[in-house]
């Protein structure tokens, strides 16, 4: 999937759990299916899930992962995986690895839910309480998605090239470039700062659990609105857009984000992720319905 990417399968996850867990051993270790771009997921049993990421990564930063999840479980309505324990790099896999709880669930699927309106209003619940948590001073850290739409140009051109074949990609160009115009309006709030369906766990169309939350932190307002383009239709986006109040110039920064995030999808995972891909595909044609 990435170049030069760390490769762990069943048996290696299980040496590293046994020799640094001894007290997991005796559990059964078991890959999971799943559309995850940074790391490797193993169910340990049935109560834990080891984290192995698919490049280098140092101890500290996944400690400050665990310190952020930690911070995102406090103020948000829904269970979000504890952080467990972090493992040390070794002969066979030079990378530091992470243990979490395990929320059983099912995945949100990007091309929607029928009758999703209680999901919708769910995310408006999880949006809400972050908007509102204490940002504590902090300001986006510039990482990423979250600051300044145009400091993505060079990005959003490269994706326009590389998937001509898969998206309208002058289409995308030409709204891209419209979206960068757009102010911001607010402070930077509390966000998820990836909020897609695959960070979504759901039972009967209403949202049990968020993962993936070791990014919490202030970024602008829109950002978090990219779940409305990722998973929903328009009346239930409108769910969205009308019980958080938002603006228009807002809505379409959200969308912005999504298209930003979606571009960088289609082409970069269309063989190796074909979820992920699609996610980005049905994303794009949700926006550019939307904007005509």
């Amino acid at each position: 999937m990435h170049r030069n990417q760390l490769n762990v399968d069943e048996e290696l996850a299980g040496s590293l759990v046994a020799a640094q867990f001894p007290a997991w051993s005796r559990f059964e270790i078991e890959k999971v299916s799943s559309a995850a771009t940074v790391n490797s997921i193993f169910r340990i049993g049935s109560g834990y899930v080891a984290r192995f990421p698919l490049h280098s990564t140092k101890a500290e930063e996944l400690e400050m992962e665990a310190e952020r999840c930690i911070e995102f479980s406090r103020v948000a309505p829904f269970p979000v995986p504890s952080p467990i324990a972090i493992g040390k790099p070794s002969d066979q896999y030079d990378s530091a690895w992470s243990i979490y709880e395990w929320i059983p669930g099912e995945v949100a699927k990007p091309e929607g839910h029928p009758d999703a309106g209680p999901l919708a209003r769910d995310i408006v619940s999880l949006i809400s309480v972050l908007r509102s948590a204490d940002v504590k001073g902090q300001v986006f850290d510039g990482q990423g998605r979250g600051g300044d739409l145009g400091e993505h140009d060079k990005w959003v051109s490269e994706c326009c090239e590389k998937s001509g074949h898969i998206v309208h990609s002058d289409r995308v160009w030409s709204l891209w470039q419209k979206f960068c115009g757009l102010p911001k309006q607010s402070s930077d709030v509390m966000s998820h700062k990836d909020l897609t369906p695959f960070n979504l766990l759901i039972k009967s169309n209403r949202l049990i659990g968020v993962l993936d939350c070791g990014n919490f932190g202030p970024a602008d307002p829109a950002l978090d609105l990219v779940i409305a383009w990722h998973l929903f239709e328009f009346d239930d986006r409108e769910i969205i857009r009308r019980e958080l109040n938002i603006t228009g110039i807002e809505w379409r920064r959200g969308a912005a984000w999504a298209l930003q995030q979606a571009m960088g999808l289609v082409w970069y995972y269309e063989e190796t992720n074909p979820e992920m891909s699609q996610m980005g595909t049905s994303t794009i044609r949700r926006i550019l319905e939307a904007e005509g």
